[in-house]
């Protein structure tokens, strides 16, 4: 038997989309590069622990991806009720850092749970879908609507804005990928619209201060502005070919803020220029296309809402990044993935590679399109 487990295994990893890989391979490596800048040269500050922190994570991706995607199909709701009450224990357990409440110390980790609702709320959802084809009535809408909103919630009270957005665009896409009528859409769109004026009495001074200073950042440059102003003066200063490798200004001279996470793209411009940041995003997104080809060459419903669902997420967490770098959204609390500084975002971002790698190995299983358990 145990002979029969490592010959599957073996087939399994030669079956493995090595190409994913080694491209999360090559873009992290860069991040421990600049992570290495970012401290000055001082490879221990940053990069030591973001090196140990890939090798644990990827070892986790490659055990995800070799079970049965079937395992998971069953499993799927298990992990998004863990997900809930680790994010309901941020209530009463967590800790606040950077003015927010987000994390868990479970001593051995620091734990971040909304990081991993983003995988767990793309499971649910996608064993949901899997077993109800389009079209689905309003009726049937509410299970996956209530599974969205409840981490949704929580999330903000958080606070954290930058990840109730991104639960809610990977939510809504995967129930565009269900066969949702647009007109559900729409209705969203103008109820969000009119509740505008509601939703802004809920939000902190400083989540308010950020979208007014995003319309005109000139209004408070060395206040509630400064993180973008310096940001574009890094951007701008690195020129088509950068200053150099440790060689920034903005960056050594400490000008630049949360240079190891949420701005670690800017370091990268200022440092290699156009060219360097023009090359990272080329990576992005090959590595996007690679993943659109497991989604549409997967057999099953539920592998494809899996593929389609950690595709989005990482695709939101690189436009979010470097739009918001640039000026072009509001500063939010969201890292580049693979490059910036974090235990959490790293290991659940490693995770979602892991089910979606797995997908692309049962890429031609057929999985029975019917309701599983008590949903």
């Amino acid at each position: 038997m145990i002979t029969n487990t490592l010959s599957t295994s073996v087939q399994k990893l030669t079956q493995l989309n090595w190409g994913i890989f080694l491209l999360i391979l090559l873009i992290s490596a860069i991040g421990w590069g600049l992570l290495v800048s970012a401290a000055g040269g001082e490879p221990n500050v940053w990069a030591g622990k973001q090196v140990l922190r890939f090798g644990f994570g990827a070892i986790i991706m490659l055990v995800l991806a070799l079970v049965d995607l079937r395992w998971w199909l069953h499993f799927s709701y298990f992990f998004y009720g863990l997900s809930l009450v680790l994010l309901c224990g941020v209530e009463f357990l967590g800790f606040i850092g950077k003015g927010a409440e987000r994390w868990i110390d479970l001593y051995v980790i620091q734990l971040q749970p909304s990081e991993l609702m983003k995988i767990a709320l793309v499971m649910a959802l996608a064993r949901y879908f899997h077993s109800r084809p389009a079209p689905l009535s309003f009726r049937q809408l509410l299970f996956p609507f209530l599974l969205i909103m409840l981490p949704v919630i929580l999330v903000l009270r958080q606070p954290d804005l930058g990840t109730a957005m991104i639960l809610l665009m990977v939510g809504g896409t995967l129930f565009f990928l269900a066969g949702v009528s647009l007109w559900y859409f729409a209705v969203a769109v103008i109820g969000v619209g009119a509740c505008i004026p509601l939703l802004w009495s809920f939000l902190h001074d400083y989540q308010k201060d950020r979208i007014l200073i995003f319309f005109d950042p000139g209004q408070d440059s060395l206040g509630a502005g400064y993180h973008i102003t310096q940001s574009k003066i890094a951007l701008g200063s690195g020129g088509f070919w950068g200053k150099g490798y440790m060689q920034g200004t903005q960056a050594s001279l400490n000008f630049l803020p949360e240079k190891q996470t949420d701005f670690i793209f800017t370091l990268l411009c200022e440092e290699w220029g156009f060219m360097g940041g023009s090359f990272l995003i080329a990576l992005y997104v090959l590595l996007i296309v690679l993943c659109f080809r497991i989604i549409l060459t997967t057999q099953s419903a539920f592998g494809q809402y899996v593929a389609a669902g950690m595709t989005m997420t990482f695709f939101l967490y690189v436009f979010i990044n470097i739009a918001m770098v640039m000026g072009l959204l509001p500063v939010v609390g969201v890292p580049l993935p693979l490059v910036s500084y974090g235990g959490t975002a790293m290991l659940t971002l490693l995770m979602g590679f892991g089910f979606l790698l797995n997908v692309g190995i049962h890429r031609n299983l057929k999985i029975p399109q019917h309701s599983i358990g008590i949903f």
